[in-house]
């Protein structure tokens, strides 16, 4: 006989509906594993057929190990605002993090196979889209580890529409539990949430943008009567406006633009006694 106790211990350990909870303990005559398996198949293939609808609203979020050494950043999306701002779904997304801070995944498809509760993450994913009736995609995924001293820090902007995981590093091992060097990491996350540099230095812009970015500057000088032979000398000047807007070690620092980040970073390590290196970084914004 099954009983309401154990269909109530199945929607626990589930999440699924009442009555498909029942179905499931009448299918497999009352075995509760069993049950726990059917549930999860049948949600596999549910989620299957949802697949193919667009998933653009969601959170973004991240975790940072208790030593500072590792960190993550990742983005799960969902069909509507809804959703994206109920507990239960954010504290879905919360419990990937954490199952993917305490592994370690390198990349999105390590990601997806992660094993937490039993299910791997692809697998949990797509049994919580047939719960929750809409189609959930694990969209991106970034995992630094420290190169040497220093730390790892992160940000999370406007309640998961923009997240930044960097990594500044260090000489001395002593720097990283500092409150100025704390300061300064987190100054620098709120900074890239912000401005969204589009590479950390000049050579991590694309040939391709700045060849773009010069025939419009060509353009727009000839529109303007510019003599041809003049072009070239005008545009040194326009790219380097063009550097200290895109480049993140060139940018105004956001609370004091007179200061560049490259030499906010050279003075509070000179405060600190030590050298410090910006040396990466990554900006995530909802669903781009």
């Amino acid at each position: 006989m099954i009983t309401a106790a154990t269909v109530k211990e199945l929607r626990d350990k589930t999440n699924a509906g009442m009555m498909d909870c029942k179905r499931a303990l009448e299918e497999t005559n009352g075995d509760l594993d069993a049950a726990v398996t059917l549930l999860r198949e049948k949600g596999i293939a549910k989620a299957a057929k949802k697949a193919d609808r667009e998933a653009n609203e969601g959170t973004i979020t991240a975790r940072i190990s208790a030593c500072g050494k590792s960190g993550l950043l990742l983005e799960v999306n969902c069909e509507t605002d809804f959703v994206s701002k109920n507990d239960n779904f954010q504290g879905f997304v919360g419990g990937i993090a954490d199952a993917l801070i305490a592994s370690t995944a390198a990349d999105l498809a390590a990601a997806n196979a992660v094993v937490s509760n039993g299910l791997t993450v692809e697998d949990t994913i797509k049994a919580k889209i047939t719960e929750i009736g809409e189609n959930l995609l694990f969209r991106k995924y970034v995992r630094f580890e420290a190169q040497g001293e220093g730390a790892i820090a992160s940000y999370i902007h406007m309640g998961g529409k923009v997240g930044v995981l960097v990594e500044v590093g260090a000489t001395n091992a002593a720097t990283a539990a500092t409150e100025g060097f704390r300061d300064l990491i987190k100054d620098i996350t709120l900074h890239i949430a912000a401005l969204n540099p589009r590479g950390l230095a000049r050579e991590d812009i694309s040939e391709e943008l700045i060849e773009a970015e010069k025939s419009i500057f060509r353009a727009q000088l000839l529109e303007e009567g510019k003599p041809e032979a003049m072009l070239e000398n005008i545009l040194v000047g326009k790219m380097k406006r063009f550097y200290a807007e895109n480049c993140l070690l060139e940018q105004g620092f956001v609370k004091d633009p007179s200061v560049t980040v490259k030499s906010l970073l050279e003075a509070k390590g000179k405060e600190l006694g030590d050298t410090l290196t910006l040396r990466r970084y990554v900006r995530f914004g909802l669903g781009e």
